[in-house]
């Protein structure tokens, strides 16, 4: 009778019974039952190590090369394209357009080179359906496998010598030198890493499509992450056209770069202009909205803070906010109301990024304080505006990253005043562009409200 322990997918620590909290990194409830392997010869016995030390001064540092997707977007979130050798995890919600993507690039890559494209969780059919519905032509070079035993999987990347290979979903594939089923901890590991040696080996690219859990991270141990070289997340609203990239990971760029889509009848259509796409809807004369400058990675891009401050009927007060931490919200009301002498104690207060963006940097701080501010004294703020900054408990406007970039944006969509930080004003002067300097909060709200 096989043995049972549970296993952390946190961690990957085993415990011998089921328990509320892991005794090795202190998760709660990330404890699942699984089989208790017991192989006769360890997997690794055969591995043999060609491997010798080294000098760093005798290295000879090169860039690495990389692949065009064909896809821009996708380009710059990896950091200007596919690194040889490379294994990139890639996960979202279900429906959110994850295999739509990846056949399109899949599609583009094909006209370079040979590429696999292996399905666990559809048919052969199923993909050919998908395929012709996006206009993908199917070139002899794009290959298909519907398959999920590991084994069999290794012998056609050795068969087909493919350049890039997709493996939809890790999730559905298993190896035999487990016994436990397919999608547990000890499954998604091993696979994982069996594939990530593959692609070191053999120096090509392969993309695994991750299963996420209800809080919206990659489903499985968390050691999944620290094996793969890129992990990227699939968001978006599934009622919205609007699709986003972000890369969380990325041993080969930066990280917190962001790729913009538009989810249409034939698959996924680029957004090479996002401000002007969120901003669409804008209307200057209305109270409580204000345009900020974010910075996702390195690219500027305006979005519409909105605001609602209403009369509280029943305490305690309402505070909500959707694309931004609520934590942050609360903060910036208690030093509005410290330092602006504002009572808003008794307001509900609702606040919203527009167009489904998630703002997590401090520089949303200072258009949050107007939204609200202009909503509260059923006020517009002035036309053409743009603002960013961080605001200290004092009050204080404090510097943000890449004004400059910011400044720039800004100027290019035609917007005629700029409130920026003093340490991020720039230099010269802008043509037909008012750059205000803000020190505290109580300056920019006379500027903007006397």
């Amino acid at each position: 009778m096989s043995k049972v322990v549970f296993e952390c997918n946190e961690c990957g620590d085993k415990h011998t019974k089921w328990q509320g909290k892991c005794n090795s990194c202190g998760a709660w409830n990330s404890l699942v039952e699984t089989i208790a392997e017991n192989p006769k010869t360890t997997r690794y016995a055969g591995l043999t190590s060609n491997s010798t030390v080294v000098s760093l001064n005798r290295i000879e540092a090169q860039d690495v090369l990389r692949q065009k997707t064909g896809i821009h977007e996708l380009d710059r979130v990896l950091g200007g394209g596919l690194a040889l050798g490379s294994v990139i995890l890639i996960g979202g919600d279900p429906g959110i357009g994850k295999s739509t993507l990846l056949l399109q690039t899949m599609d583009q890559l094909s006209n370079t080179g040979k590429v696999l494209y292996i399905t666990g969780e559809e048919s052969i059919q199923q993909a050919a359906l998908r395929a012709s519905r996006l206009g993908v032509d199917g070139k002899d070079n794009l290959r298909l496998l519907a398959e999920i035993k590991l084994n069999a999987i290794a012998s056609a990347i050795d068969s087909e010598k493919p350049q890039v290979v997709v493996i939809d979903s890790i999730q559905t594939m298993f190896t035999e030198l487990l016994q436990s089923a397919p999608g547990s901890v000890a499954q998604v590991r091993e696979c994982a890493s069996i594939l990530t040696r593959i692609a070191k080996q053999r120096n090509i690219t392969i993309i695994m499509v991750g299963h996420v859990t209800k809080d919206g991270s990659i489903a499985g141990p968390r050691v999944l992450e620290h094996i793969v070289d890129a992990v990227l997340y699939f968001e978006g609203d599934q009622h919205s056209n609007f699709r986003m990239i972000r890369s969380v990971k990325n041993r080969f760029g930066a990280v917190n770069e962001l790729g913009i889509f538009a989810m249409t009848d034939k698959g996924l259509k680029e957004v090479t202009n996002p401000s002007a796409l969120f901003l669409s809807s804008y209307r200057s004369s209305t109270p409580g909205s204000c345009i900020l400058v974010t910075q996702e990675g390195s690219k500027a891009i305006l979005v519409e803070v909105q605001a609602l401050v209403d009369q509280c009927h029943v305490m305690p007060p309402k505070r909500l906010a959707v694309g931004m931490d609520s934590y942050r919200l609360a903060m910036l009301i208690a030093i509005m109301q410290r330092n602006l002498g504002i009572s808003l104690y008794d307001q509900d207060i609702f606040l919203n990024i527009v167009g489904g963006v998630k703002v997590s940097e401090p520089a949303v701080d200072l258009a949050v304080a107007l939204a609200i501010i202009s909503s509260f004294k059923n006020k517009a703020l002035p036309e053409k505006l743009a603002v960013f900054g961080e605001v200290g408990l004092s009050g204080e406007i404090r510097t943000v990253q890449k004004g400059q970039e910011r400044i720039k944006e800004a100027a290019k969509l035609g917007f005629e005043k700029i409130i920026v930080p003093k340490a991020n004003a720039p230099r010269d002067s802008i043509k037909d562009v008012e750059v205000v300097k803000a020190t505290d909060l109580s300056q920019v709200v006379n500027y903007c409200f006397n």
